[in-house]
């Protein structure tokens, strides 16, 4: 089947959990009401539905190739990135100085969704150019905001992070790439990076390589490292480009999914383009971004960007994978149902297994749909809100959700796609049937931007450890607020879901307190069950979305809006809490009572 956009769930949290009429107060938005988000939303699922979903099988099946250094995209790819452009939807949340939408994320995040879930491979590549223009929008000079902001925006430049190496994955200390000072102010780069997102292709005229890389006599570790512009063409200054840098993809990776998208091995400085007519001698020209040796720092703006992208992404390939699985269960007839309804041989949608399979796919997706868009709202009033207290309480709010987006929705899309293949049973197994796509290309959603292990640290050390837990105290606070306005409701539902949020919810305050109170003495203990941490966090968060989503969706039964929409939406969010929500206090029993067990067994016995 193809991809249809959920437009009206999307709409339906954009304007009752994130509040869109409040974010249409803002500063800047004044223009970014319900009706904008929803003729946005409905031109975009056309382009998503129409231009980019088709040419994701194919991008599976034909994956981008690479032969003596050119990089060709899977044929199609090319004219979809052109009309993409063409189409501003590279510019819709970024500044209008610059030539963007100047939309919130709050309605730009969901069109993200429906990028990635229409075709991953593909949408990595604006998601990249995205985390380049909020690092030069927040570090870069106006020199270098001039000569490339305007041209990443439009989509007819794209950009790259540069981090990893052959040596350096997640340990950026280990970075080895240089960078030499040159009299006229640039460097010259030398270095290789490997796990290039979209570092080499044909889709654009330019691409504007961030890298990590250290000045010659910079300090050790992470302190010494510094952040460049390098692109793959200089640009004159008439803006026109100029001479052959000499960066390099010397190849691209053979993965297990996301086939479409080049991930490059990028070489800097090995003197290729002197071989190159019109180009730039050995050592790639680079232009520092910010001031040397806060590099980590100001491509941390890239990566926050990038995990709360990759988090959604998460929640995009559910969804297709959902969607999927449903279609199937409503045509593949196979068994007769137990209950005896049917004398015969039914679709297996009237299976009870196969109902909580897609039951459990659907809530997941929900409930992470959910959370992203309310994230989405706390960043756009954390940058837009004209009173200091508000800003800085929701950057608080949104810096806490980055890594339970990034960590759970993507651990969730496992679960999910995983699902979707059993569903279809041995035809799941079966390339040609195209579920297997949506399981491969998962898997690197918890790895890429932080695996979920760097997502768990940040949520203990930064998030949690740091302030003494008072952050996530305070949302745990405003979830109790929600599970007496449920028990107010007083609906047979709403009861029942108070009933799991509340419960949930005092496990996670005993294992914030636990993370809290114990990190520094048994720093083991504690980061032993960080990842459980997050999946509790993750769940909780989702849950209380959802529980958020049942009040506002009884009420609009009582009122006869939207009955069955609304219906399906009590529904959903039962079966959270009853099914998903329920696991909150097993996680709590493994991280505060189960640490000795985890590290008891000696080294040498694995």
């Amino acid at each position: 089947m193809s991809y249809i956009a959920p437009v009206k769930d999307m709409l339906f949290n954009i304007e009752h959990l994130a509040g869109i009429a409040q974010i249409a107060q803002l500063p800047g938005f004044e223009d970014a009401d319900l009706d904008t988000a929803q003729a946005v939303l409905e031109e975009s699922a056309k382009f998503n539905e129409g231009v980019l979903s088709p040419l994701n099988w194919a991008g599976d099946q034909n994956p981008t190739s690479w032969k003596d250094g050119v990089v060709t995209a899977t044929p199609g790819f090319k004219e979809a990135f052109k009309l993409f452009a063409e189409g501003g939807w590279q510019g819709l949340q970024h500044p209008t100085e610059f030539g963007g939408q100047g939309l919130p994320k709050t309605i730009g995040s969901v069109c993200g969704e429906m990028q990635n879930s229409a075709n991953m491979s593909f949408a990595l590549c604006p998601l990249l150019s995205d985390g380049a223009i909020e690092a030069l929008l927040t570090a870069g000079s106006d020199e270098l905001k001039a000569t490339y902001l305007e041209k990443l925006v439009s989509g007819e430049w794209t950009g790259t992070m540069n981090l990893t190496e052959p040596q350096a994955g997640s340990d950026l200390a280990m970075v080895r790439t240089r960078a030499e000072p040159q009299p006229d102010g640039t460097y010259k780069v030398f270095g290789t990076k490997i796990y290039i997102t979209w570092g080499e292709h044909d889709m654009a005229d330019n691409i504007v390589h961030l890298v990590l890389a250290r000045v010659q006599g910079a300090p050790e570790g992470v302190k010494g490292i510094s952040l460049f512009v390098v692109p793959k063409f200089l640009v004159n200054a008439d803006g026109t480009l100029g001479a052959r840098n000499d960066v390099h993809c010397v190849s691209i990776e053979h993965k297990m999914g996301i086939k479409a998208s080049a991930t490059a091995v990028l070489q800097y400085g090995d003197g290729m383009a002197a071989s190159i007519a019109d180009s730039t001698g050995p050592g790639a020209v680079g232009y520092l971004v910010g001031q040397e040796n806060r590099g980590l720092e100001y491509m941390f703006i890239m990566m926050n960007a990038a995990r709360y992208g990759v988090g959604v992404q998460g929640i995009a390939i559910a969804e297709r994978a959902y969607q999927k699985a449903a279609s199937f269960a409503r045509d593949r007839v196979q068994s007769r149902p137990v209950d005896g309804s049917i004398n015969a041989s039914a679709p297996i949608i009237h299976h009870p297994d196969v109902r909580r399979m897609l039951m459990t796919m659907r809530a997941y997706v929900q409930g992470c749909r959910a959370l992203a868009s309310v994230a989405a709202s706390a960043f756009d009033v954390a940058h837009h809100h004209p009173d200091s207290q508000a800003r800085k309480e929701q950057q608080t709010f949104y810096e806490f959700m980055v890594p339970l987006i990034k960590g759970f929705s993507t651990e969730m899309s496992l679960e999910v796609t995983s699902m979707a293949v059993q569903v279809h049973g041995g035809m799941g197994f079966i390339e040609e049937t195209g579920v297997a796509q949506y399981y491969r290309d998962a898997k690197i959603l918890t790895i890429y931007e932080g695996t979920t292990a760097i997502q768990a640290n940040d949520l203990v050390g930064r998030k949690t450890s740091r302030d003494g837990g008072q952050a996530a105290k305070a949302i745990a606070a405003q979830i109790a607020v929600t599970v007496a306005d449920l028990r107010a409701s007083g609906t047979p539902d709403a009861l029942a879901v108070a009933q799991r949020l509340d419960t949930a919810r005092a496990a996670l305050v005993d294992v914030i307190e636990f993370v809290a109170g114990s990190t520094k003495a048994s720093p083991n203990a504690v980061f032993s069950g960080s990842v459980p941490y997050l999946m509790l966090a993750g769940n909780v968060m989702a849950g209380w979305q959802m529980a958020r989503a049942l009040l506002v969706a009884q009420q609009a039964v009582a009122d006869g809006k939207e009955v069955a929409f609304m219906q399906a939406k009590v529904v959903t969010a039962r079966f959270y809490a009853d099914h998903i929500l329920t696991k909150a206090q097993g996680l709590r029993d493994s991280i505060v009572e189960g640490a000795d067990s985890v590290t008891a067994l000696a080294l040498d016995a694995f």
